[in-house]
């Protein structure tokens, strides 16, 4: 039977295909360049899931552009729950023990502590589209991620110390040290390792990697060093003049302190300059799986990487230009750039023997 159809009825079929086209156009155009087609479905359920928790040690203020372009972008809110490296990590465990995980994303500079939540079972395997523009030392079995690159280094107070007469390299720092006793003692500052994930990090690295760690160690403890859990702690006693030099310290927010405070001077050594990377994973049994995979895509696509580098985060990635990247980075610190890689050489120190051993040789180098 032949149909006849109205003009109406014509405009509306037109009408419909038209709109499923657009939007079909509109859905295919969400997908970033480069992915696969298949990511649409991803986006959508992360959609439908609508949150994505975070459990971090990343001041919010650092990754509010990020946070605010992820929330735009596609609709879903961020969860975001600063509670220190330590406290990320053992809130992950107790709810898991409890069979009540909340967080989706553990985002921690601690990344012996990441390295052990993959190890025992915390985390999840995710291939990111994103893997392949990062660096090889970035990337644990695709089940963490390094997500910025932070060097280590030393603040001080300019009314105090000149750039000039700081050392240069390591060994130079430690006979800077013993040879300005009578300076210095009593305002010399660097991180608790006890009380603090990252000093815990920075030091055993060094040891790890230095034969001189425990000559540098025992030259703090000469000088009466004082031990803080944070490096905003040193800082605010560095700027007052409390302290004259602060050891190990995050460089990344030391860059940035600098540029606010006139009597706070940052300085690298040129022969080694490590740093660290604040790490990424999602963990098992994630309330928001698919939204905590495209956050976790988000972070380290370029846009992500960019919004970080502007927080004063550098990127992990060379194509960034916003901020300091690994490549301009290493030329910033003089060319010693040392990047812990993500790999099973952060969890020396965390055999519990070792641990207890590293603490004490410490305390015993402070003097303490």
């Amino acid at each position: 039977m032949n149909m006849k159809v109205s003009g109406r009825s014509a405009c509306f079929v037109a009408a419909t295909a038209l709109t499923v086209t657009l939007g079909t156009a509109a859905f295919a155009q969400e997908v970033p360049a480069g992915y696969p087609a298949e990511y649409a479905k991803l986006i959508e359920a992360a959609k439908q899931e609508g949150t994505v928790s975070v459990y971090t040690s990343t001041d919010a203020a650092q990754s509010q552009k990020l946070q605010d372009a992820f929330t735009k972008k596609y609709g879903i809110k961020i969860a975001y729950n600063d509670l220190g490296t330590n406290g990320a990590y053992n809130q992950v465990i107790s709810e898991a023990a409890a069979s009540q995980v909340t967080a989706d994303v553990v985002w921690s500079s601690a990344m012996d502590l990441q390295m052990t939540l993959v190890q025992d079972g915390y985390a999840i395997e995710y291939a990111s589209p994103e893997a392949g523009n990062l660096p090889s030392w970035a990337n644990y079995k695709n089940t963490l991620y390094g997500t910025t690159v932070e060097p280590i280094g030393v603040i001080y107070n300019t009314k105090a110390l000149s750039e000039d007469k700081l050392p240069k390299t390591y060994a130079e720092m430690i006979t800077f040290l013993r040879d300005n006793k009578t300076t210095l003692q009593g305002k010399v500052a660097t991180f608790d390792p006890e009380k603090s994930g990252s000093g815990f990090l920075h030091h055993s690295n060094d040891a790890r990697q230095r034969p001189d760690f425990w000559d540098l160690a025992k030259a703090m403890g000469e000088d009466g060093a004082k031990i803080y859990s944070s490096s905003g702690g040193m800082k605010e006693t560095v700027v007052s003049g409390e302290n004259v030099i602060a050891i190990n310290i995050i460089g990344s927010y030391a860059l940035e302190w600098v540029k606010e405070s006139p009597n706070l001077g940052v300085h690298f050594a040129k022969d080694y300059t490590p740093a660290f990377s604040r790490l990424a994973l999602v963990t098992d049994n994630a309330p928001h799986p698919n939204a905590a995979k495209l956050f976790v895509d988000f972070m380290l696509s370029k846009e992500g990487q960019s919004l970080l580098a502007e927080g004063g985060l550098p990127s992990v990635r060379e194509d960034v230009t916003a901020g300091l990247n690994v490549k301009t980075l290493n030329e910033r610190v003089g060319g010693g750039l040392k990047p812990i890689a993500v790999d099973e050489g952060v969890l020396e120190y965390m055999d519990q023997m070792k641990r207890v051993q590293f603490l004490n040789d410490w305390k015993t180098a402070l003097g303490r």
